[in-house]
């Protein structure tokens, strides 16, 4: 059994939980089909939050081994952002502090966020799966401890859709691989000197992948798309 499947993530449930249940399902319909009870090897190529829903592309079998490749493609997002406050994790799972009351007007709003667009450094959330000296950076955070990522460049290809009816800013953007919309939202609050974080995210796309096809049949060996429930 080798293949990819287009799994539409709800909320609430990290990669790990979407993988394991992959993992599980298929593995069982092996059993039932074939008789089979070896190890299959299921992998993804891109981490979402438990607050994100959408898409992610699951490797099955020897596809496991492009996990570097696919990691690496654009993604297509989905964004919601509240203005007037920043979160400990930059997401509505964070500790909220009040920054700002402040509205500003959809003018300044639209060129703000568009100002993002192109190459820019970015520094990832601390809150994040990056690893410093063998630790990922949210265990730190979590405990406590003082987190300093250094600034990296991404690119953010386009920014469309621009909503706004305060506090709510809602966009799609089209991202370079490494891109944390996290950050996004956290730098633009900055900017408008309101603070800012996201409050709901859902990725579409990764890179010709897209999310709409993630509703229909997809084959893998003979096995149909997952429902996760």
């Amino acid at each position: 059994m080798n293949g990819y499947l287009l799994i539409d993530k709800p909320e609430g449930w990290t990669s790990f939980d979407v993988v394991a249940k992959v993992r599980s399902t298929l593995q069982k319909e092996l059993r039932q089909q074939a008789g089979e009870r070896r190890k299959l090897k299921v992998g993804h190529c891109g981490t979402l939050d438990p607050l994100a829903t959408g898409l992610m592309v699951i490797m099955v079998g020897s596809y496991t081994k492009r996990s570097q490749e696919l990691t690496k493609l654009d993604k297509v997002y989905e964004v919601e952002m509240m203005l007037g406050s920043n979160s400990t994790t930059a997401d509505a799972e964070g500790e909220l502090t009040e920054v700002s009351d402040m509205q500003p007007e959809k003018e300044e709003v639209v060129k703000t966020i568009e100002s993002y667009i192109g190459g820019i450094m970015q520094t990832p959330p601390a809150y994040s799966a990056i690893k410093i000296n063998g630790q990922r950076a949210y265990k730190l955070a979590r405990a406590g401890k003082e987190v300093k990522l250094q600034p990296r460049p991404v690119t953010i290809h386009s920014i469309s859709n621009i909503g706004y009816s305060y506090p709510r800013i809602t966009f799609t953007v089209h991202v370079s691989s490494g891109t944390y919309i996290r950050s996004l939202v956290q730098d633009i609050g900055s900017d408008l000197s309101t603070g800012a974080y996201m409050s709901a995210l859902r990725r579409t796309k990764v890179g010709n992948f897209d999310l709409a096809n993630a509703t229909q049949t997809n084959v893998v060996d003979g096995s149909k798309l997952l429902t996760l429930d």
